[in-house]
């Protein structure tokens, strides 16, 4: 069993407020911190739906379900939520959990191509099968689409010009490995951040985009509201600004009156509060941060469905 620890688990299980006969979707597996711990406070009635794209966390998550009859593994992107529920004949449950972003896994392997401080392919797919790879697309993309990328889903001040040397490089050579991007990045961003590599927010942007995350995000939030139960609860865990925004407007404006209806003598239940914000974002304390310093970044928000 893989030794990583999720960010914010104590916190998380709280949010879920978890019944021992209760169902559950953890939405993102990962290498099974979260499921585990959710099947130690369910009962035998209990039930647990697991999702993740990555197969190599779906091939852990096949050795619990064989262990465990009361917990069951799709592969699938969290984005289609709502349709793996009525494959497998579930109608609502009673807590959904999402833990955003790469496992550290993920971004320890160098062949999965996720991070500039290993030498490997530049791949960045959350599923391997899937497509482009991250130097498929670098190879192919106009400057303009790439500056648009690194500045959207990287906030990358100097995107123009880090996509004019990806350009002008592939020209000469492709960019085939992390390094190779790293490299490129670095000299045509200059210095970043003291104790910040100048390619992370370009690293970022290209996983992102590779992956349609917040795409997918977006997706899961709405169909999740729609398959909570009365009183279930919401847990999402974001690791970026970009990710939480979304989190955080999509919790805000559920847990609202529709502005556009509230002036109305009467508000239509279509327009009222749908979720009720279970306290504010929960970050990690030192402690955690010390042990985990990838974690200092970690929100955690939680919303409970009204009726």
């Amino acid at each position: 069993m893989d030794s990583h620890v999720p960010v914010l688990l104590d916190e998380a299980l709280r949010g879920l407020a978890i019944r021992r006969d209760g169902s559950y979707v953890d939405a993102t597996f990962g290498r099974g911190g979260h499921s585990r711990r959710i099947l130690a406070a369910l009962g035998p009635g209990g039930r647990l739906l697991a999702l993740d794209r990555d197969p190599e966390a779906v091939m852990v998550a096949r050795e619990l379900q064989a262990a465990d009859p009361r917990f069951a593994i799709q592969q699938e992107r969290f984005g289609q939520l709502r349709r793996i529920l009525e494959v497998q004949g579930v109608q609502h449950v009673d807590g959904i959990l999402f833990d955003l972003g790469v496992s550290s896994p993920q971004f320890d392997a160098p062949a999965r191509g996720f991070s500039f401080q290993h030498d490997g392919p530049l791949d960045m797919r959350m599923d391997p099968a899937s497509s482009p790879s991250a130097a498929e697309w670098l190879g192919r993309a106009d400057e303009r689409e790439i500056t648009a990328v690194f500045r959207r889903f990287g906030e990358e001040p100097a995107a123009a010009r880090i996509a004019r040397a990806i350009v002008r490089r592939r020209t000469a050579q492709p960019i085939l490995t992390t390094t190779d991007l790293a490299a490129v990045v670095a000299a045509a961003a200059g210095r970043g951040r003291p104790g910040r590599h100048p390619a992370t927010r370009v690293f970022q942007a290209i996983r992102l985009f590779v992956n349609r995350e917040l795409e997918e995000i977006e997706a899961a939030l709405a169909q999740a509201l729609e398959v909570l139960t009365a009183g279930g609860r919401l847990c999402v865990v974001s690791f970026h600004s970009l990710e939480d925004r979304i989190v955080k407007r999509f919790m805000r404006d559920a847990s609202r009156v529709d502005p556009r209806l509230a002036a109305l003598p009467v508000v239509p239940a279509s327009a009222r509060p749908r979720l009720r914000l279970v306290g504010g974002a929960i970050h990690p304390g030192d402690d955690e941060i010390a042990r985990n310093p990838r974690s200092r970044s970690a929100v955690l928000r939680v919303a409970e469905k009204l009726a």
